[in-house]
């Protein structure tokens, strides 16, 4: 069945309504996180080009697409009207953005944030200087969550039957170092717990690359992870508080937007559970004996 007759629109030999052809615009977007260009959009729509990137434009103007610079997603009124309860890309990353910008300064390092789809972590933004080049991710890029720190910060978090579910048994290894069993990837996750959810991966995902992370999270579970990342060789302890800190007043940022919204959808004590770090445990870490490697 071809694009145009799963609406309907030409059973009597018409053309798609305006109505048909946006309906084929918005089901090309299966998901909150999905980006297309508008070449993939024509090409799942069997639209012309340029009736496409009309349409494109008016749903943008409308808020139920957004546009940024990797590509076309479900906005507000989509993901409102799909009571998805999920933040925009873009609500994300506006609200990240000057914790993030703070976080590479502070550091000198690079700076991730990512969101969780399935078994990958998809980049959503990167700040950095003169390395930043040399690590090979990208805005809009995708990697093994199971290999990042950024993914297991976020993977702590859900139940293992979740976990389980998400990788099955076969776990890829992007080098040596990458966890390959799912037993090992449990005893991973229960570490990043115990230690309020700090992750680190050194060379797991990329053989000279090390990383510490921890997760954005809202009162039903992760939403996105913040992390910084330098050579294998640099040791990430003395700057895993200020990830930690981050993380923690993205969440309290969003929590507050939320509460403008709807005051019993997020809460300041849902987020700051026994399990978040107190700001003197921050400090004690920080200001402690160089532990001499990964916690």
């Amino acid at each position: 069945m071809s694009a145009m007759t799963s609406v309907g629109g030409d059973q009597q030999g018409r053309p798609p309504s305006m109505a048909e052809r946006m309906t084929l615009i918005l089901d090309a977007f299966t998901g909150p996180e999905v980006r297309l260009t508008l070449e993939d959009v024509a090409r799942a729509t069997n639209l012309p080009r340029s009736t496409t990137h009309r349409i494109l434009d008016q749903l943008v103007q409308l808020s139920w697409l957004e546009h940024t610079s990797f590509g076309y997603a479900l906005g507000r009124r989509s993901l409102r009207l799909g009571g998805t309860g999920r933040l925009s890309s873009n609500d994300l990353r506006a609200a990240a953005a000057p914790y993030l910008h703070e976080l590479m300064v502070r550091t000198g390092l690079v700076v991730h944030l990512a969101v969780l789809d399935s078994g990958e972590v998809h980049y959503l933004d990167k700040m950095g200087g003169r390395f930043a080049g040399a690590v090979p991710s990208r805005v809009g890029g995708r990697a093994p969550a199971h290999a990042t720190a950024l993914g297991k910060a976020m993977l702590a978090w859900l139940e293992a039957e979740e976990v389980d579910e998400i990788f099955g048994e076969a776990l890829a290894r992007n080098t040596g170092k990458t966890i390959g069993e799912l037993s090992a990837l449990h005893h991973e996750l229960h570490r990043i717990r115990t230690r309020g959810g700090l992750a680190f991966e050194r060379g797991e995902c990329f053989s000279k690359i090390a990383c510490a992370a921890a997760s954005v999270r809202g009162p039903e579970g992760p939403i996105a992870a913040v992390s910084v990342v330098g050579e294998a060789s640099v040791p990430l302890e003395r700057v895993a508080p200020l990830v930690v800190d981050t993380a923690r007043r993205i969440s309290t940022e969003l929590a507050r937007e939320g509460r403008q919204d709807d005051p019993q959808q997020i809460n300041q004590q849902q987020i700051e559970d026994k399990g978040a770090w107190s700001p003197d445990a921050l400090d004690r870490f920080e200001t402690g004996p160089d532990s001499g490697g990964w916690m």
